[in-house]
């Protein structure tokens, strides 16, 4: 694409597209010497707008902090808009900041040319070509003071979707700046192109070799059967078709060659390059890959491939307990709960990432579990990972695995990672907010690429996984104490649901006959009715975690007795229920005597509280208030 011919400094010459702007501009009723529209998004609109423009956000952050380190202390910012021209995120240099603020170039702000007049975001939107903007050629007197290169972002089919912009003081003009703002742009073009066609098989070529695999290579995409797709920006002009022009196109017509062939080329065992012919009789150089939902295959390095697991054939067995651990036998009545299996079950293989939210103990796994198990990839691997528990130095190797000799006490042979075991499947990133930051980024790289390369490798193999996250952090808090990457949490919270903790369960008594069943093997246990009104009065801090093992224990400790008493259950939480039972008399006797009650009264109020919190019984009750029976009775006459 040519740039304007446009030369800071140069008087009062406009280049034609500058000059069709400004007239735009006029056209829109926008004065040069009024004071700009400075008002941004509310917080909460503005992080609907990053969530509708997720897939661009996550992939134009990490190029916008490799172009900002590129121009750093320059006086420049680096911009990202949506379609629209409303800024979604930005990265910049302290000084030059505050001058920013003054003319809102700050996230939540429109930049379209029908709120700024002309300027480099607008303008790259109307035209949709790159466009700098410098100095006095931006219409609003108030932005004179600014250079602005811009590029637009587009998606697979040619559609405007975002723009990639770097803006500073005009005096920190540099011809260069364009040139790395248009190469970012292309970047993320081309990131986007190969994380939205997943069953597919694409094509990286060029007629020079040495270009496959970087910036300047044609991508181009077809379906399994070789029917055309798309191609990237680079792939149509080699291509030398439009995009409407190549959808009757096949990948026989466009490179002489069957698709089958190709297939066959890389079944040798040491694939090269192939060599294609183009219908315009061009000859190209051209590296394969294929990837389909349920697998992903690098046809460039079939043995990589044959490392990564293949989904395992699932037995009738297994199948009848995938449909048993599923989310409606989670539903045991609870509305909180039926909330989010409802939120869950509409996102279910559209490939949208989950993140769940909750207290220690209340499930997240379990729900994890039961998602993967409704979902398209129930017959791939469900590979859990607790960040919180493996140490610092072994998660790296964990997770995407390495190669022999990588570090000192690697395996012989090395070992697969845990991404790639989930190949196909389902990995489940548990305690996510506390994965080290260094570690951060390279999992945000492989979430946007789907390549993982080991450690001590130098190849990268292609993975597909559904990702599920969870954490009992507050990750935006997280994300202010510099403890958690900002736009790897835009790429994690597709959908976010929280598990209610248990104490807020309407639905405990039924909870407690599941975990019966599951723990005695069929069910022949049940709790007394004292001991269900403990739990409907217990705090639960480890949540399902801490009720589970005590009914567990509570289970042995019954033996043959098929009910589950008092007397059943362990010293330790007996203690805690005496604890929060003086806490609460303690509570209701400073109420009483601000309101004035007598002695009597108080006396009598802490039986019937204690009482209560021992389900009636009148030993439990008088052994926690360290008195006789007969003082209960003789205090609460109506209990004889």
């Amino acid at each position: 694409m040519p740039l304007p011919a446009i030369v800071p400094g140069s008087g009062d010459h406009l280049p034609p597209s500058i000059e069709t702007s400004h007239q735009r501009s006029l056209a829109y009723g926008l004065c040069p010497g009024a004071r700009p529209d400075f008002s941004p998004l509310p917080r909460t609109d503005l992080s609907l707008l990053i969530e509708q423009n997720r897939m661009l956000h996550a992939h134009a952050v990490p190029a916008m902090e490799t172009l900002y380190q590129q121009i750093i202390n320059t006086h420049n910012m680096v911009l990202l808009t949506d379609a629209n021209g409303i800024i979604v995120h930005s990265l910049g240099d302290a000084d030059f900041l505050e001058k920013a603020d003054r003319v809102a170039l700050k996230p939540g702000v429109a930049w379209s040319e029908q709120s700024k007049g002309t300027n480099a975001i607008g303008t790259a939107i109307a035209e949709k070509e790159p466009t700098l903007v410098h100095a006095n050629q931006h219409y609003l007197t108030a932005n004179h003071f600014l250079t602005c290169s811009a590029a637009p972002i587009t998606d697979y089919q040619g559609n405007v979707v975002g723009v990639l912009d770097v803006s500073g003081d005009q005096r920190s003009f540099h011809k260069h700046t364009m040139a790395l703002v248009r190469m970012s742009a292309l970047m993320i073009e081309n990131q986007m192109f190969a994380a939205t066609f997943e069953d597919a098989i694409t094509l990286h070529f060029h007629v020079r070799p040495e270009f496959i695999g970087t910036l300047m290579e044609g991508i181009a995409s077809f379906s399994p059967g070789g029917r055309f797709l798309s191609a990237n920006r680079n792939g149509l002009f080699q291509l030398g078709l439009s995009f409407p022009a190549l959808q009757s196109h096949t990948f026989s017509s466009l490179f002489g060659l069957p698709v089958s062939a190709l297939y066959d080329h890389y079944r040798t065992a040491a694939p090269g390059l192939l060599s294609l012919c183009m219908h315009s009789g061009v000859r190209v150089y051209g590296r394969g890959q294929m990837r389909l939902t349920h697998g992903v295959h690098a046809l460039t390095n079939p043995e990589e491939a044959m490392r990564a697991p293949s989904a395992p054939q699932a037995t009738s067995q297994a199948l009848a307990a995938r449909r048993l651990s599923g989310l409606r036998y989670l539903n045991t009545g609870d509305a909180q709960l039926q909330l989010v299996i409802d939120k869950v079950n509409k996102v279910l293989g559209r490939d949208i990432p989950i993140l769940i939210m909750g207290e220690t103990g209340t499930g997240k796994e379990l729900l994890a579990q039961a998602i993967h198990n409704d979902s398209p990839r129930a017959m791939g691997p469900f590979v859990a990972v607790n960040c919180a528990s493996i140490p610092e130095t072994l998660i790296e190797s964990e997770l995407f695995g390495y190669e022999d000799g990588a570090f000192t006490g690697a395996r012989k042979k090395g070992a697969i990672g845990k991404i790639l075991q989930a190949n196909g499947g389902t990995l489940f990133l548990d305690e996510i907010g506390d994965m080290p930051v260094g570690l951060q980024a390279r999992l945000l790289r492989v979430l946007q690429e789907r390549m993982v390369t080991p450690l001590g490798s130098g190849k990268s193999i292609t993975v597909n996984v559904e990702l599920i996250c969870a954490t009992n952090h507050n990750l935006r808090e997280r994300i202010a104490q510099g403890l958690f990457r900002e736009d790897l949490y835009y790429r994690l919270n597709g959908l976010v649901v929280k598990l209610p903790p248990l104490r807020e369960r309407t639905d405990l008594e039924t909870v407690v006959k599941k975990i019966l069943a599951t723990e005695s093997n069929g069910g022949r246990y049940a709790v007394s009715s004292e001991v269900l009104q403990l739990f409907m009065r217990h705090k639960w801090p480890g949540n399902f975690r801490q009720l589970t093992n005590l009914l567990r224990t509570a289970i042995i400790m019954a033996g043959d007795e098929p009910e589950i008493g008092l007397r059943h259950m362990p010293d330790d939480f007996l203690d805690d229920i005496d604890t929060e039972h003086v806490t609460q008399q303690t509570l209701s006797t400073d109420r009483m005597i601000a309101t004035g009650a007598n002695l009597e009264e108080m006396e009598h109020n802490v039986i019937l509280k204690s009482l209560e919190a021992h389900g009636g019984n009148v030993s439990a009750t008088a052994r926690a208030l360290g008195v006789s029976r007969n003082t209960i009775y003789r205090k609460v006459p109506h209990l004889k």
